[in-house]
């Protein structure tokens, strides 16, 4: 439940009182109130999402519910063949990584994956990737070139997994090696933000040709707590460092940071998994046929000239005085 969301969910259960009743007795006219009711909701919901402050998407974002890799690559990719393993050390369930087909093109699908119980987020380490994690998705990498495969990423982490012993095996040196990979790949690279684009973690499979980002995910240098604690020394206000973050879609878009934002179904994602994969693919589909048109060698070196851009800064000349 989002507090953002509390008069919604009152018009929401109001319509499911009154569905149960006329179930029960379709002669108890409640038809017309009904009606009104979802108007309502539907004009509400509509104000609501229009007016969302950067918190808040964070908070939609984060929701337990909201699509996940998996999710997508089942109404996406359905014959994914998943692959296991970086061939060194193990396996990170973190880290999803294998074989498909999207509109009859063979391509590779990478991405994070969160759990939505406790248990699953144990499992999954809540998303945050291992060095074998991406060992994995670097080994994926070289498949896709090896066998001219266009790759699809998907980005949905609060960050790299930040323990001593995922240091020890090599956490910084596996995120900077997929970042040199993928900046090189010649292959078309499609990244898409799910959800959190969290730091490094993020950036190790987010470097592509073209970036694209669901409505209501973030991407950011660092989560809006980590933020908070760093230049105020209190996490207490991350609220006030998600603004300052300027980590939204819509931010980032004007900052020309990313390529496009896909709209998510009213209420967001997590209302209507099918819709919001059916608005992604429509979105994968147009992009994918745009860079296949490409050139490899003009891909690689687009690809490069992108990111070297990115950014501005100002010098600003003293003089001395005195």
């Amino acid at each position: 439940m989002l507090d953002f969301e509390d008069d919604l969910n009152e018009i929401r259960d109001r319509i499911e009182q009154l569905d149960r009743k006329a179930l029960q007795n379709p002669n108890s006219g409640v038809t017309q109130e009904l009606s009104v009711l979802r108007l309502e909701l539907e004009a509400r919901t509509a104000d609501v999402y229009s007016n969302l402050t950067p918190w808040q998407r964070v908070q939609l974002a984060r929701h337990q519910e909201r699509p996940h890799t998996l999710d997508y690559i089942d109404r996406l990719f359905p014959d994914f063949v998943e692959l296991h393993g970086d061939r060194r050390f193990g396996d990170d369930p973190s880290v999803v990584a294998g074989l498909a087909s999207f509109d009859n093109i063979s391509v590779v699908v990478v991405g994070h994956q969160k759990g939505r119980t406790t248990a699953e987020n144990l499992e999954r380490n809540f998303g945050m990737a291992r060095p074998e994690g991406f060992r994995k998705a670097l080994r994926i990498f070289g498949l896709a070139e090896t066998f001219n495969r266009p790759v699809f990423t998907f980005l949905d982490t609060p960050g790299a997994s930040p323990t001593l012993e995922d240091e020890e095996r090599g956490q910084s040196w596996a995120i900077a090696e997929n970042m040199g990979t993928l900046a090189r790949l010649r292959v078309p690279v499609i990244t898409t933000v799910i959800g959190e684009g969290g730091s490094g973690g993020a950036l190790a499979l987010g470097i592509g040709d073209r970036v694209l980002m669901m409505e209501h995910s973030i991407y950011s240098v660092a989560s809006p707590e980590a933020a908070a604690a760093i230049v105020w020394r209190d996490s207490k206000y991350a609220e006030k460092a998600a603004a300052a973050l300027r980590l939204t879609s819509a931010d980032l878009l004007h900052a020309g940071l990313i390529d496009r934002v896909v709209p998510e179904p009213e209420g967001g994602a997590h209302r209507d998994h099918n819709a919001a994969a059916e608005n992604l693919g429509e979105e994968l589909r147009t992009t994918l046929k745009e860079l296949r048109k490409q050139d490899i060698d003009t891909l690689v070196e687009s690809r490069y000239d992108k990111y070297r851009e990115m950014g501005e800064f100002a010098h600003h000349e003293t003089s001395a005085t005195g």
